[in-house]
C-alpha cells in the first residue's frame, strides 16, 4: 500500500479525536537519506492507548499490540510495521535507569531523543502534509554526515548508557562522523555502559558490526573506551605482533580487516563474529622462539574457549556460540592441506570435522589473508582454490560430510552383547577414524565386518 494513503487514514483517524500525530525518527531520517523503510515509527500528541482504540475502528485492524505501561502500541497494516508512542517528556532519578515519564508537546518529546538526525518529525495532516519539523538541525546534520546529541553529550548517555553504542551503530551504518563534543561525551560517560543489560549490549553489538565496514564500529568502540568495558579481550590483541607472511603485524587491526573481508561476501552477523574472535587467543598463547620469532601455538584451542565464555556472557544463543566456537578452533586446518601432497584422508577429516559449516570456514579462511602485497595474496587465493578442487573430487566420491557411521549404538550393543556403556562410544569413534583414514568404506556390512574383526580390543576394559 502507498504510504501517503496509510498516512492519509491514519490522519483522519487522529482528527476524529482532535489528537495530532506526526512520524517521526528514523522512517524520517532514511527518507531524507533516499532510505527505504517498511518500519515507521509515529508521535501521539496525547493518549496513544485511547488512539489505538479508535485507529483499530478506522483500519479494521485485526490485532494491536499494546505496551500501556510505556504509552507504546504496534500494529502492521499495509505491509508496514507501525508503532505508535505517547509524546511524553521524561525525568531520570539521580541512582535509577528507569525514567519518570509524564504526558509532554512534540517538542519536548523530540528533545529528549538521542541524536539529532533522529528528532526530525513529519507533519501527516493533508494541510501540511510532508513539512518537516526540525528543531534541532537534523536535516543539517544528515548532510554532512554528523551523529550529534540534541542536548548536552553528558544528559543524553547519563540517561541511557545505550546511546553510546547507537552513537557508534549510526556512524558505522551511514560511514558518519561523531561530532567531537559528543564522542568525548561517550569517553567520559563509557564506565556507566556497565549498568546496561548483556542483551541490550548485544543487540546494539550485533547491529554495529552488521554493517558493511564492520571495522569503522570497531575501531569507534576501541577509542571510546566502551570496548574495554564490555568486550575487553578483544581491546587486548592491540599491539601484539605476529608475523607478516599474510598477515598485519598488529593482530587487532588484522582482525579489523578480516571481518570486513567476511562483510563483502556474507551478511551472517555470527560469521563475522567468527571473524572477530578467531585470532582472540593469540595474546593468551604468544611466545618467542629464537630464530622464529613470536608463535601462538594452541591459539586456535584457547580462543575457542575464550569465545564461548564471551559470548555466553553477552547472552548470544547457543546456535551462534556453537557455530563461532566451531569456526575458531577449525581456523587454521584449511590452510595445512594446500600442500600438493595432501591425503585423501585429511580432507574426508576436515570435510567431517567442518560439516554444515565447511563453506562458512573457507570463506573465513580466505578472508584471514591480509597481506598488503597483492602478489602474496594471489598466491594463498590460489593455494586455496586448488585445495577446493581436491575436495570437491573427494566430496564427489565419498559423500563425507555430515556423514554418520552406518552402524548405531542397537546394533553395537547387540554386536557385543551387553546394554549401553562407554563402548559404544568408543566404537563409533573407532568406525568414524577408520572412515576417515579411509581403511574402511562407509558402508554398513564393511564396517560390521570391521567391528568383527576387532571384537576384542574394542570392548569394556
Amino acid at each position: 500500500m502507498d504510504t501517503r494513503l496509510i498516512f492519509k487514514k491514519i490522519s483522519d483517524c487522529a482528527q476524529q479525536l482532535a489528537m495530532p500525530v506526526y512520524a517521526v525518527g528514523g522512517y524520517v531520517r532514511d527518507q531524507a537519506l533516499g532510505r527505504e523503510s517498511d518500519e515507521i515509527d509515529f508521535v501521539v500528541v496525547g493518549d496513544a492507548m485511547v488512539f489505538a482504540d479508535q485507529l483499530k475502528k478506522c483500519l479494521g485492524l485485526k490485532r494491536v499490540t499494546r505496551y500501556a505501561r510505556f504509552g507504546t502500541f504496534m500494529a502492521r497494516y499495509g505491509g508496514y510495521n507501525l508503532e505508535f508512542v505517547n509524546a511524553r517528556s521524561e525525568s531520570y532519578d539521580f541512582n535509577s535507569r528507569n525514567p519518570v515519564t509524564k504526558l509532554a508537546s512534540l517538542n519536548e518529546d523530540l528533545a529528549r531523543r538521542d541524536f539529532t538526525i533522529n528528532t526530525l518529525a513529519m507533519d501527516i495532516s493533508d494541510e501540511r502534509f510532508g513539512q518537516i519539523i526540525d528543531i534541532f538541525n537534523g536535516l543539517d546534520d544528515l548532510k554532512k554526515g554528523i551523529v550529534r546529541t540534541p542536548l548536552a553529550p553528558d544528559k543524553t548517555f547519563y540517561d541511557d548508557p545505550l546511546r553510546m553504542m547507537r552513537a557508534i551503530r549510526f556512524a558505522t551504518r551511514f560511514n558518519f562522523k561523531i561530532d567531537d563534543n559528543t564522542f568525548n561525551g561517550i569517553r567520559k560517560n563509557a564506565q556507566r555502559l556497565k549498568i546496561v543489560s548483556p542483551e541490550r549490549v548485544r543487540d546494539e553489538f550485533t547491529k554495529t558490526i552488521s554493517a558493511a565496514k564492520p571495522s569503522i564500529g570497531m575501531d569507534l568502540f576501541d577509542r571510546s573506551g566502551l570496548l574495554e568495558i564490555f568486550l575487553p579481550e578483544a581491546g587486548v590483541m592491540k599491539g601484539v605482533e605476529q608475523k607478516k607472511e599474510y598477515h598485519h603485524k598488529d593482530v587487532f587491526y588484522h582482525t579489523l580487516e578480516v571481518m570486513d573481508n567476511v562483510a563483502l561476501k556474507s551478511d551472517k552477523p555470527e560469521l563475522r563474529l567468527a571473524a572477530l574472535f578467531h585470532d582472540i587467543g593469540k595474546p593468551r598463547t604468544k611466545r618467542f622462539v629464537e630464530g622464529s620469532g613470536w608463535t601462538f601455538h594452541g591459539h586456535e584451542v584457547v580462543g575457542r574457549r575464550m569465545s564461548e565464555s564471551i559470548l555466553k556472557r553477552l547472552k548470544y544463543s547457543n546456535e551462534t556460540i556453537r557455530f563461532v566456537c566451531k569456526l575458531v578452533r577449525q581456523h587454521l586446518r584449511p590452510m595445512t592441506l594446500v600442500k600438493d601432497d595432501v591425503t585423501d584422508s585429511a580432507i574426508r577429516r576436515l570435510l567431517f570435522l567442518a560439516g554444515s559449516e565447511f563453506d562458512d570456514l573457507i570463506l573465513l579462511c580466505r578472508a584471514d589473508i591480509t597481506s598488503k602485497n597483492p602478489k602474496r595474496v594471489n598466491k594463498y587465493l590460489k593455494n586455496y582454490d586448488h585445495l577446493l578442487e581436491k575436495i570437491a573430487l573427494v566430496e564427489e566420491r565419498d559423500r563425507i560430510r555430515n556423514f554418520q557411521p552406518p552402524v548405531d549404538g542397537r546394533e553395537i550393543m547387540t554386536l557385543f552383547n551387553t546394554g549401553p556403556g562407554k563402548h559404544i562410544g568408543r566404537v563409533k569413534n573407532f568406525l568414524e577414524e577408520a572412515i576417515l583414514d579411509g581403511r574402511v568404506e562407509d558402508d554398513h556390512d564393511a564396517c560390521v565386518a570391521l567391528i568383527k574383526s576387532h571384537m576384542d580390543e574394542l570392548k569394556d576394559e
